[in-house]
């Protein structure tokens, strides 16, 4: 059995530890059947946000004519477009690989895993009959999967997740999304944009259940101008049709029926961790309800040379939140727990047309908390930038305690995963207060000046 100063599964923001480890002349063990990067690079933030580019290009250009300007868009490459993005993440992902092994103190095992024990981990391989390995310390960051629901007939139909419906070669005509959250909102934008019908199965009242209230309300309100958005819907029974289509039923809660029926189906249901394949139950690592792997402070297992960061913890599933935590286990796991992890102001971005973007709490959390707030709102439209971009639908929410704790800022409009920035500034670096955003000199007419006069609200 081979020995190890480290071995990190998972190559996503597990390799930032693997790196530092490795830099320092350990030896280190990466584990890691599937391409290296992780969700993040490979079938997530990367290639989604690089396709979603392409389709804020073509919905500016059908927009032109509402600022007089005579454009059309004449042809998509739908193909080529996928193709090329693909490529270039396909070209990372390799580049990664070749660093790895090129490096002298990096062993990469490109086999699937799993825990014999506490200090011991199955890499076999089907050339292997075993191979096992063990070291000083272990980073689980292995990540999350699709969450796929016992609908009746799933099984027996060809649906995709959000990692197939980044590598789609051919456009469809239609296409049935079972999930109203973000990976559908997004993914709803970027086939709509191409010329695809969407139909949105949701169960609950609206789509992006966990935004503010005000936010969801609105988003549903402006998806249903371009989709056709079913919320209260379940989906309760899949089948395969003629001509290969697919037929999808869901039903409400008074049992009330409605059936669809598209050339794919897109499952975006939620994620759930990759524990079990890891089969944590023969060690000491405890988890969630969930199966997400709990972890203290200094992102530390209950097996004390265990840590694990990333999506698999269930913290926040994001790739922002995944490097925070990998640079506090490097820390922890290296030199002793020294540093604890702060996930003050962690924010978040949803990438759909308007984009969306939130950090601290919502007006529901607050309430249920029974937390005394104020709260102000200030619409785009009323901002010369925001006039000159004829921003319709767009605002800046602001949730703050009566002595001007900044508790939340919510934002729907365009560039809002950028305008939320200066919030996040002022609430970890800052004093965390209201009067840090209004004091601030804004450049006038930038779009940033619908963030203070939000906050003058106050």
């Amino acid at each position: 059995m081979k020995e190890f100063d480290l071995i990190v599964v998972g190559a996503g923001s597990g390799l930032d530890v693997a790196s530092a480890f490795a830099s320092q002349g350990k030896e280190v063990a990466v584990v890691e059947p599937g391409p290296l990067g992780g969700t993040c690079l490979n079938r997530g933030c990367i290639p989604s946000k690089m396709l979603i580019h392409r389709a804020d290009i073509i919905d500016e250009i059908r927009d032109s004519e509402r600022f007089h300007v005579d454009a059309e868009v004449q042809d998509i490459h739908f193909e080529d477009m996928v193709d090329e993005v693909n490529q270039e993440i396909h070209e990372d992902s390799q580049q990664i690989k070749q660093g790895i092994e090129q490096s002298e103190n990096h062993t990469l095992y490109r086999t699937k895993t799993r825990f014999v024990d506490n200090e011991t981990l199955d890499v076999s391989s089907a050339e292997a009959e075993e191979d096992r390995i063990t070291a000083d310390k272990i980073v689980v960051a292995a990540g999350t999967r699709p969450i796929v629901p016992p609908i009746d007939g799933v099984e027996d139909v060809d649906y995709m997740t959000s990692k197939e419906a980044l590598e789609l070669d051919e456009k469809p005509d239609d296409i049935v999304i079972i999930g109203g959250g973000y990976i559908s909102a997004e993914l709803a934008h970027f086939y709509n944009s191409m010329g695809v019908d969407i139909t949105i199965i949701e169960r609950n009242d609206t789509m992006l259940k966990y935004e503010d209230g005000e936010i969801s309300e609105k988003y549903t309100e402006i998806a249903r101008e371009r989709f056709d958005v079913n919320t209260g819907f379940s989906a309760v029974e899949v089948e395969e049709l003629e001509d290969d289509r697919i037929g999808v039923v869901a039903e409400d809660q008074d049992s009330n029926e409605r059936s669809f029926e598209a050339d794919e189906l897109l499952i975006a249901a939620g994620r759930e961790p990759n524990t079990d394949s890891l089969e944590v139950e023969n060690t000491d690592i405890e988890t969630d309800d969930r199966g997400y792997v709990e972890v203290n402070e200094y992102m530390q297992t209950s097996v004390d040379h265990i840590y694990a960061l990333g999506d698999i913890v269930g913290k926040h599933p994001f790739k922002h939140a995944a490097n925070l935590e990998a640079d506090v286990a490097l820390v922890n796991a290296f030199a002793g727990n020294r540093k604890e992890v702060d996930y003050t102001a962690m924010p978040h971005a949803i990438f759909t047309s308007p984009q969306i973007a939130g950090v601290g709490d919502t007006e529901e959390q607050l309430s249920e908390k029974g937390v005394d707030y104020r709260k102000a709102k200030y619409e785009y439209k009323k901002t010369g930038m925001g006039m000159a971009l004829k921003e319709e639908n767009g605002f800046v929410k602001v949730l703050a305690s009566e002595d001007g704790e900044i508790l939340g800022c919510h934002i729907i409009g365009a560039h809002a995963s950028q305008q939320i920035h200066e919030v996040l500034v002022a609430m970890r670096s800052g004093d965390g207060k209201v009067s840090d955003i209004q004091d601030t000199i804004h450049i006038h007419p930038a779009l940033n000046e619908v963030v203070q006069r939000a906050f003058n609200q106050l």
